[in-house]
């Protein structure tokens, strides 16, 4: 299919086609080249502005699909004054034109991009409006708000000291409550989106590579007596109820090796610094602790990180969680399975995550913008407790710019630029 939008569309369209079919009605045509000799045949379809995709005129053609065939459809529509789209760019016109927000423009790049049916799902949510009606309702408490308290500022004669009567205390109590909720759903649509990276490392022949295709479901991994077998990082991308998880596989850490083993280790600090959360390999058979040097050496302090003893299956050890807390502890067999189920639940708790209806599809800058807009509701709080009624009102200003960066209401040329060349090119 090739689409074209924009003012010259139809003029264009009946360029190749002679004639269009009647506003959202398939018509089959002849394409055909600037001699009047047929390009291809095949369905054309005329959406007329505004009720368009763009909110513009647009034509779509449906041929036999060939590259060969399409690239002389192409070429003949340039000769007639279109030029090839830019990434992202319908959906740009779409956005710019009012037919949706920026939030439910990334939604389209997101729908296309899904890697699991929960993702799909979240995306199409967020198409439909069901993020962009959650930021939209939380603003308009937020403008009502600023209204009262602007108000109250500029007409400073009025009896009631409306500082300290509590009911400003009490809106802006019932906002964070109401921007939370929105943050927690948001997040979910980010795991959704972006999945969570899980880094497993330890010593070799731990049984690093064992817990990965115990994951993974299938044998990722080469698994051997000899240790180092795994000397550089290995990917797999795999689903747990719908959370995508992104399971790096590394090189052991052991004090000496040969060159390529202290570049495979080399590279598994690097992996380890910008995971989501480490899972640090301890053999069950041998007693390691979180204590033990090595393992302080190799942690990285900023990344969260969860202990787990393999081969309980031998060493008659605990399955399953055995110490919670900052650094939790979990016992598994790759072998007997036992563990691994929790170490799936330990995995979802530690996203956030909670497969269910409700949820849409966020992206790291969405979730960036609602905890601006949640520091600005902290400090307009504080502005509050102090008195003073002008920098309570530009906190709660700022709240809203937050916000409206969002949906596309308050946005800069630079930021539409970044999101919409991440789009493919027929969107």
């Amino acid at each position: 299919m090739v689409r074209i939008s924009g003012m010259q569309a139809t003029a264009i369209a009946e360029g190749v086609c002679g004639g269009l079919p009647p506003p959202r009605r398939a018509g089959f045509r002849r394409f055909l080249d600037g001699t009047g000799e047929p390009l291809d045949e095949g369905l054309v379809l005329y959406f007329p502005a505004p009720r368009s995709f763009t909110g513009e005129d647009v034509v779509e053609f449906q041929g036999h699909g060939g590259p060969v065939l399409l690239d002389r459809l192409q070429r003949r529509l340039i000769e007639l004054g279109a030029r090839p789209a830019r990434p992202g760019e319908f959906s740009e016109r779409a956005f710019l034109n009012g037919r949706m927000d920026l939030a439910q423009a990334e939604a389209v790049a997101d729908l296309i991009a899904a890697g699991s049916e929960a993702g799909a799902r979240a995306a199409m949510a967020s198409l439909q409006g069901a993020f962009s009606d959650r930021v939209h309702a939380l603003t308009a408490s937020l403008v009502e708000l600023r209204v009262f308290v602007e108000s109250a500022i500029d007409f400073p004669d009025e009896e009631i000291d409306w500082l300290s009567d509590g009911e400003v205390g009490g809106k802006l109590a019932a906002l964070g409550d109401q921007l939370a909720s929105v943050r927690a759903a948001a997040n979910q649509g980010r795991v959704l989106r972006e999945g969570m990276t899980v880094v497993i490392a330890g010593r070799p022949n731990a049984g690093k590579s064992s817990l990965m295709n115990a994951l993974a479901g299938y044998e990722a991994a080469i698994v051997t007596d000899v240790a180092g077998t795994t000397r550089d990082l290995l990917r797999e991308h795999i689903h747990i109820d719908g959370m995508p998880l992104h399971v790096v596989d590394t090189a052991g850490f052991r004090e000496r090796g040969d060159s390529i083993e202290q570049e495979g280790m080399r590279r598994a600090r690097t992996a380890m610094d910008a995971a989501d959360r480490l899972l640090l390999v301890i053999d069950d058979c041998l007693g390691t602790t979180l204590e033990d040097p090595w393992l302080q050496d190799m942690i990285p302090a900023s990344v969260p990180r969860t202990l787990i003893h393999t081969k309980v299956d031998l060493s008659g050890g605990a399955g399953g969680v055995r110490q919670t807390g900052d650094t939790p502890v979990l016992g598994v067999s790759a072998v007997t399975g036992v563990g691994l189920e929790a170490l799936r639940e330990h995995l979802k708790q530690c996203m956030g995550f909670h497969p269910g209806e409700g949820v849409f599809s966020a992206r790291s800058r969405h979730l960036e913008a609602l905890a601006r807009a949640d520091a600005s509701l902290e400090a307009a709080a504080a502005q509050l407790r102090a008195g003073a009624g002008e920098l309570l009102a530009e906190e709660l200003r700022q709240a809203q710019t937050a916000l409206g960066e969002i949906t596309g209401e308050f946005t800069t040329e630079d930021l539409l630029g970044a999101i919409f060349s991440s789009f493919c090119i027929g969107k």
